[in-house]
């Protein structure tokens, strides 16, 4: 009696204990598992580009926020000034909107590879962000500013507008995240001539598409080098076209990615309905939590 009395007494013991540790590791072991995505959108492809109303137009599709520009050369490059900074944030507040990063696509027309403006833009975009509060400021490199490894002389420069401000960027705890038409390796060659941590690459799963490549190949390759993602698939509507979103997703799951995910996609049948569209696809793939 005696011995049978103890190992039950043991084994009810050991039972409320397992049960115990089983509550109260749960969450800790669902939130490590959870992935975190918000879906957001471009102000230029939403129509709204370098202006406030691009929240509202967000908030009507049921986005999470805006990617937002930090200006043109016609409004001097407007969210270096602290009271278009200031409206800006006024305009979160009252949308419950959120910037997710900056983007500087007059690069597009003014090179970061070649024009002095275009070198002190991106240094003036690090104290955008941090008035902003964000930590990802995506320089654009096309049309004009389109990127050839083949050109010393180019690359060279770049890398050297990339040194200068990579310390500073540093510091204030922002990401410089190319967007180029260039391979993953070529895009990893810049990054570590420029030798800092700063340095990433805003990686476009459309772009990368129509240039032939092996965007899930790429994504695992580049891993924490990717800082952002757009999401586009030339005409296409999302998930109805060449790129399978569900396993760009398990791509993204193998580098540990939480993040944005930025909607710049064809919008054939009106703003609106499609982008509502992108949106409920991506949701379905991406999940806030889960």
């Amino acid at each position: 009696m005696p011995h049978t009395i103890t190992r039950r007494t043991m084994l009810s013991r050991s039972a409320a204990a397992l049960a115990a540790t089983a509550v109260s590791f749960e969450p800790l072991l669902a939130a490590s598992d959870a992935r975190r995505f918000k879906i957001g959108a471009c102000d230029w492809s939403i129509g709204k580009h370098s202006s406030i109303e691009a929240f509202d137009v967000a908030k009507q599709i049921g986005l999470d926020g805006v990617q937002i520009s930090m200006g043109t050369v016609k409004n001097e490059m407007q969210l270096r000034k602290p009271e278009m900074q200031r409206t800006y944030l006024e305009a979160v507040k009252k949308t419950g909107q959120q910037m997710a990063s900056l983007a500087i696509g007059e690069m597009n027309s003014v090179p970061l590879k070649s024009d002095p403006r275009a070198a002190k833009w991106l240094d003036e975009s690090i104290d955008v962000c941090k008035a902003l509060g964000l930590d990802v400021v995506m320089p654009a490199c096309f049309g004009k500013g389109d990127l050839d490894m083949g050109n010393k002389a180019e690359i060279d420069q770049l890398v050297k507008v990339l040194k200068d401000v990579a310390p500073k960027a540093e510091k204030a705890g922002v990401s410089i995240g190319l967007e180029d038409y260039l391979s993953a390796e070529d895009n990893m060659k810049i990054i570590e001539r420029v030798g800092s941590p700063a340095m990433k690459v805003y990686y476009d799963v459309g772009n990368s598409t129509d240039k032939g490549r092996d965007i899930f190949k790429e994504i695992r390759l580049l891993g924490k080098l990717i800082c952002e993602f757009h999401a586009k698939d030339g005409p296409h509507m999302l998930g109805r076209g060449r790129i399978d979103f569900r396993k760009v997703r398990e791509a993204i799951d193998e580098i540990g990615y939480n993040g944005w995910i930025i909607i710049e996609a064809a919008r054939p049948n009106g703003l609106i309905p499609d982008y509502q569209a992108h949106c409920k696809h991506l949701r379905e793939v991406f999940p806030a939590q889960g």
